[in-house]
């Protein structure tokens, strides 16, 4: 899953690629690096940012998702929690909701139902602008787990599919550092909970935390991550750095499963 953020203020790539026509060149180079889904995302989630609304969120990324759906062969995904902003975005020409917010909001689960798309329910602790002010758990692998089992519950009562819903434990989404490394060690019991699991390691702060790097030099951390991902079950992986990151998978999965054929 290729990052395609159209906002001035996301942590890693904010404002570059703010224009349609400088979005649609981007989404165009990660499907030939090998991008199999475009998440376009119009609000930042990263810790502090400024909520927007429904208008501003859908003139971000409309314009965006309509020039993808009609030049590039590749399944897109809107990035957002806003049920008005995922109704014009399927319409747009996406099929995917990646929901931070794990389609709590009212309506959410009802229109996906409705809709058929693919959703993914990501765990996180309080919200956005809040979310990494001490965060606090007993057990957060445990306490992760029974939340992404209650919610697929959730939306499987409403009409979702099993095959529609992925999970993604939210790494960096209300967690410290020892909450990150204890889901990431955990993985296999994410993935055993019977749903394709979603990773987004990609340039986060953890890898600074961890390695001493800035922003844009976090690369070979995110490509150790995508490796463990994969090899504990994963089976989406989010990143800005597409071929890369691609490589990794194809090699770790020919190693776990044979190489292509």
């Amino acid at each position: 899953m290729g990052i395609l953020n159209v906002t001035p203020d996301s942590f890693s790539d904010g404002g570059r690629y703010a224009r349609p026509d400088v979005a649609l060149d981007r989404a165009a180079v990660l499907v030939a690096e090998g991008a199999a889904i475009i998440d376009v995302g119009g609000e930042s989630t990263r810790p502090g940012a400024a909520a927007v609304t429904d208008t501003e969120e859908s003139d971000r990324v409309l314009p965006v998702i309509e020039r993808i759906a009609r030049t590039l062969d590749v399944t897109i995904s809107i990035d957002t929690s806003k049920p008005g902003v995922m109704a014009a975005a399927t319409a747009a020409g996406a099929s995917l909701v990646n929901d931070v917010n794990a389609l709590r909001a009212p309506g959410a689960r009802a229109w996906a139902a409705s809709a058929g798309v693919g959703v993914c329910l990501m765990h996180m602790q309080g919200e956005p602008r809040t979310m990494q002010h001490n965060p606090v758990y007993t057990d957060v692998l445990a306490e992760v787990c029974e939340f992404l089992e209650t919610e697929r519950a959730a939306c499987l009562a409403a009409g979702i599919t099993p095959q529609a819903i992925a999970l993604d434990p939210g790494i960096g989404f209300g967690k410290g550092l020892d909450h990150n490394m204890t889901l990431l060690n955990g993985l296999a019991r994410i993935a055993a909970l019977g749903a394709p699991v979603l990773l987004g390691v990609s340039r986060k702060s953890l890898i600074g935390r961890i390695l001493g790097r800035p922003t844009d030099e976090r690369l070979y951390g995110g490509l150790g991550l995508a490796a463990l991902a994969v090899t504990f079950g994963a089976r989406i992986i989010r990143t800005h750095d597409v071929r890369p990151t691609r490589d990794v998978i194809d090699m770790v999965s020919a190693v776990l499963y044979g190489p292509p054929r």
